[in-house]
């Protein structure tokens, strides 16, 4: 499978990008996956639910399934974080997993910056970051892709990783 990630810092407008390339690779006939890294604790269940009085018991993974989705929730108690390639392992075969942070990972990625969050870019420290998404002209040593050209990047990518 290949992965293609974005990174920059928060409210820069990594999700909406992602959530706006998708729907054009999907109509494409691409399968496409996704992996968020949360820096924060977060939950999907909802207490007094089964599957959250199940995990609070003890449970290390409790998979809920129905006729629409499954979810497998897996607590980690006190174990290290996975590493992405083991948490790519785990999803069912697709043509791209989008990949959203992870910013040392080594895999291609593009930078979303938008000068208006007041933040500075990050991809001097970052050497596989291979363009920048911003919604302003930037003096930069890598290309500038127009934040707000969804298909221009998902072109970008799929070049990048050969799906074009």
């Amino acid at each position: 499978m290949q992965a293609f990630g974005f990174v920059g810092y928060s409210g820069a407008g990594k999700t909406t990008l992602i959530e706006r390339m998708i729907p054009l690779l999907t109509g494409e006939g691409l399968r496409v996956s996704l992996i968020k890294h949360a820096h924060h604790g977060f939950d999907i269940d909802k207490p007094g639910k089964d599957s959250f009085r199940f995990r609070e018991a003890g449970a290390s993974e409790v998979l809920l399934t129905g006729a629409q989705r499954w979810a497998l929730m897996h607590e980690m108690r006190g174990a290290p974080e996975p590493s992405l390639a083991q948490q790519m392992s785990l999803l069912s075969p697709c043509d791209i997993v989008l990949v959203e942070g992870f910013k040392s990972a080594e895999l291609p990625k593009i930078e979303v910056h938008r000068p208006v969050t007041g933040q500075s870019m990050i991809y001097t420290h970052f050497p596989n970051v291979l363009a920048i998404a911003s919604d302003a002209s930037l003096d930069v040593s890598l290309p500038v892709l127009d934040l707000n050209d969804i298909s221009a990047i998902v072109r970008f990518v799929k070049r990048h990783i050969e799906l074009e």
